[in-house]
């Protein structure tokens, strides 16, 4: 709720969301009379997407700005009168973030405008009245700009996963005035340290792109194949492939023991419209792994040292979850899984981020998608890790499944951390994953560390 001068009266904003997220309101109330007005009534067959909106009064407070993916992609409006507005943005592209907004114009950041990769962001100047889109930062690459307090001047970052930042001071035109640093990853490369490689394949569809990365280890036999091992998180609200340089990932420090690892966007993420969001209504537990097995099967006709049938899969979180729906629904393919603090049933987590997927009323599609209740399919090998006092995904939920899996009379391994918060386990979590993968996917048993 805010104070609204929008009238000669005063009155306050109140923006709401209608559970079970397919309803999003803006109402104003006049302080003196109570009468109310409905500013804004936005509603979606599936759900209108939270984790990333905006809406503010200009600040003027003549006008609203209210961000909506009616179309089909996340773009901007200008509200002038209730139930009256104009886009500011649109097109087959995805605004992510206001940089800064005044009466006239905005500057907001967003993805899948330019050749290249769809998931780099870039930065752009408009008007409210839609026209004069003009493009900030013109070069290719995933940026990151930095604004002076006015906004006239901004620092612009702009790298790849496997290509060092350059750092380029622009105007308020996107006009470069002077190139401030550029870093190179070769003295990386020739100490031998790899970076990920960029892959694209086709999903389920056979027509969707679908972008990953890939690990290879660094001493990589050409003649050996290798097991191959997914981190996953497939949480609907954002996509998860790095997109950024970073000197050294951390999945790499996994390769190095002999494996191949992948980071993969399937459908059901967001950042590519809603067509492709969608995928994630009341579906929470396919968790895009169609797309994620076709993109690893392709990966591996190009680079044959990929061994399809050695694969594990880990994550913490959505991600734990969906690493135990892998070995549960799709054990023809995943064999080895690590999970984290998972959200094994989405009936007892956190209302706003579940039921923003998979809707309300609950309905029999949360039963039919929960790891406890599908306990009993489980095959391959398992490994359970839950912190004893995690404050965002109830620990319960992963005792529940292990509950279910003795009951289903299920081999699986459990290690719980006494006074960890939500986590991937820390050091002593990272020991037990790599040793689970080193035993089950290299058939090696690791040393007896505490010796």
């Amino acid at each position: 709720m805010r104070t609204w001068n929008y009238r000669e009266t005063p009155s306050v904003l109140i923006e709401f969301d209608v559970r079970g997220f397919q309803q999003k309101k803006v109402i104003e109330i006049t302080l003196e009379s109570a009468q109310v007005t409905e500013w804004i009534d936005e509603k979606s067959p599936t759900f209108i997407h939270l984790s990333n909106f905006f809406f503010r009064p200009t600040p003027d407070e003549k006008s609203l700005i209210f961000q909506s993916e009616r179309t089909g992609w996340s773009h901007l409006y200008r509200y002038t009168a209730p139930g009256k507005s104009n886009p500011i943005t649109s097109g087959n592209y995805v605004v992510r973030d206001v940089e800064n907004l005044t009466n006239d114009e905005v500057i907001f950041s967003a993805n899948h405008r330019e050749p290249g990769d769809p998931y780099f962001i870039h930065y752009y100047r408009t008007q409210l009245n839609g026209t004069g889109l003009t493009h900030l930062t013109p070069s290719p690459g995933h940026h990151q700009a930095i604004f002076n307090p006015n906004f006239t001047y901004f620092i612009d970052k702009s790298s790849t996963v496997s290509k060092a930042p350059t750092y380029i001071l622009r105007d308020r035109t996107g006009k470069a005035i002077s190139p401030i640093e550029s870093s190179d990853a070769k003295p990386l490369r020739d100490a031998g340290i790899a970076g990920p490689t960029e892959f694209v394949a086709k999903g389920r569809d056979g027509t969707t792109d679908i972008y990953g990365i890939i690990h290879f280890p660094t001493q990589m036999d050409p003649a050996k194949s290798y097991p191959i091992i997914e981190d996953i998180y497939a949480g609907p609200h954002d996509s998860h492939v790095p997109k950024a340089f970073t000197p050294i990932f951390g999945n790499q420090r996994l390769a190095e023991l002999g494996f191949i690892v992948v980071q993969i966007d399937g459908m059901g993420t967001a950042n590519r419209g809603k067509k492709f969001h969608d995928v994630a209504w009341k579906n929470v537990a396919d968790a895009g792994i169609p797309d994620r097995i076709a993109w690893v099967k392709a990966a591996a006709e190009k680079f044959p040292q990929m061994d399809t049938a050695r694969v594990g899969i880990y994550g913490t979180s959505a991600g734990g979850q969906n690493s135990t729906g892998a070995l549960l629904f799709h054990p023809e393919f995943y064999k080895v899984a690590v999970s984290s603090c998972g959200c094994h049933d989405n009936r007892m987590d956190k209302f706003w981020w579940n039921e923003q997927w998979m809707g309300y009323p609950v309905g029999p599609h949360y039963n039919d998608q929960s790891n406890i209740t599908n306990a009993a399919k489980l095959q391959g090998n398992l490994l359970l890790i839950v912190g004893e006092i995690d404050s965002n995904v109830p620990p319960e939920s992963t005792f529940r499944l292990a509950d279910a899996l003795i009951k289903a009379n299920k081999d699986f391994e459990f290690v719980y951390l006494p006074g960890y918060d939500h986590t991937g386990g820390g050091a002593f979590g990272e020991r037990k994953r790599r040793d689970f993968f080193i035993r089950h996917l290299h058939g090696v048993t690791p040393p007896q560390w505490s010796n």
